[in-house]
């Protein structure tokens, strides 16, 4: 696999276009776009293959390109188990991969937090998934599952606000203890 040729830049590609190009392609083969879809199995491969090419380039393929800076782990045999065991809802072999890894990686972070969310343990999700991004934050993967989960919590607030509840903890306190009254004087008439 010549992996310039798998992210469709020329071997004297520049850093930034290598990442223009790593990012074009995520965002073209990412799991979200191809749900309930024949060709899914085909995007994953192919996202990984995207992956595991820019892994090479910018991390370890041993140029100048190498990014101490960065953390890796895309390609690791450990991780790509991780990400099949996460999508297929395996959450405890997930779980116990990661608990036996002692590189404390983007990728990890990453994995983590997507392992987090699939729990419901959202706050949780959120941390990791911005300590991924913070480590490295050209990956495009991170910052759009970060994103996205972040704005999902933003939905959630602004429908809970449109139902009387507010952003003030005193006031849902408040409402919490008004019904409670309700009911213990309700019970009581009975």
């Amino acid at each position: 696999m010549n992996p310039y040729e798998v992210l469709g830049v020329s071997e004297n590609a520049s850093e930034e276009e290598i990442k223009k190009a790593y990012k074009e392609l995520v965002k073209k083969y990412h799991p979200d776009k191809y749900q309930d879809n024949p060709l899914s199995d085909l995007a994953e491969e192919k996202l990984q293959e995207v992956n595991e090419a820019y892994d090479m380039l910018m991390k370890g393929g041993g140029g100048s390109r190498g990014n101490a800076g960065s953390s890796g782990g895309y390609g690791t045999p450990d991780y790509m188990s991780v990400r099949r065991y996460i999508d297929a809802g395996n959450l405890a072999a997930a779980e116990r991969i990661l608990n036996g890894t002692k590189d404390r990686s983007a990728e990890w972070f990453f994995l983590s937090g997507m392992l987090s969310y699939r729990k419901g343990w959202y706050d949780d999700a959120i941390n990791k998934l911005r300590t991924a991004n913070d480590l490295d934050p050209g990956n495009a993967e991170y910052s759009q599952a970060y994103g996205r989960i972040v704005n999902m919590g933003g939905i959630y607030q602004n429908q809970a606000r449109g139902r009387g509840y507010s952003s003030n903890n005193d006031d849902m306190c408040c409402q919490a203890l008004q019904c409670y009254i309700c009911a213990d004087c309700c019970i009581d008439c009975i």
